[in-house]
């Protein structure tokens, strides 16, 4: 009897563990979406000797709730040299990524097909970690022209955009909107329905 009401007791034990795990998996799976995205104020950024604020930015920074994306090079595939200041004016998604990195992989459908819809109107600029022992110019290229996408890639040769943003985890990406203030940002790989949530936020209007 006193076996019977043990083996009783562990079986409740173990639906109750089994049923709190999938309401904890289920809760957790639903937040995943949601907190991939986050909209940050007065974001920090690192400075190295070529990205010292001068003065208007900071006064800048100080009356707008948001942070001025810091500027850095990265370079096209022919070598010519590309600012960020240079697509102020539209907003810009700016990605980091690797043709190593599973998950920036896993992402870039989407991206491919937001800017398809978007690239008009929104500057992607899906930069490549190009750091020439995991990454080269000739790799990541071949990965791109292999995989069909028709996004625009710039190439991190001297690291300045990773170094700038402190990058050291990827995918990462940042929403830039047409002044050029950071407005939201994503670690890890972020699926369509987060994509266009980020987005939204710097698009017609979309800035929260």
């Amino acid at each position: 009897m006193k076996n019977k009401v043990v083996m009783i007791i562990l079986a409740v034990a173990l639906v109750l563990v089994l049923v709190g795990a999938y309401v904890l998996y289920d809760f957790l799976g639903k937040n995943v979406e949601t907190d991939r995205l986050s909209v940050e104020e007065n974001m920090e950024f690192e400075e190295n000797g070529q990205q010292e604020q001068t003065q208007s930015s900071k006064q800048e920074n100080e009356e707008n709730k948001y942070t001025k994306a810091p500027d850095f090079t990265v370079y096209d595939e022919e070598g010519n040299a590309f600012r960020l200041s240079d697509f102020e004016g539209k907003p810009v998604v700016l990605n980091f990524w690797a043709s190593w990195c599973g998950p920036c992989k896993l992402e870039m459908p989407d991206f491919d097909e937001a800017y398809g819809k978007y690239g008009e109107d929104i500057h992607f600029l899906m930069v490549n970690m190009t750091d020439g022992y995991q990454e080269n110019v000739e790799s990541a290229k071949e990965f791109i022209d292999d995989s069909g996408y028709s996004f625009p890639v710039y190439y991190d040769t001297d690291v300045d955009a990773a170094r700038t943003y402190g990058v050291y985890s990827i995918p990462t990406t940042y929403f830039i909107d047409k002044d050029g203030y950071v407005i939201a940002n994503g670690r890890g790989a972020l699926d369509a329905e987060t994509l266009q949530i980020g987005i939204d936020y710097i698009y017609d209007g979309g800035q929260q």
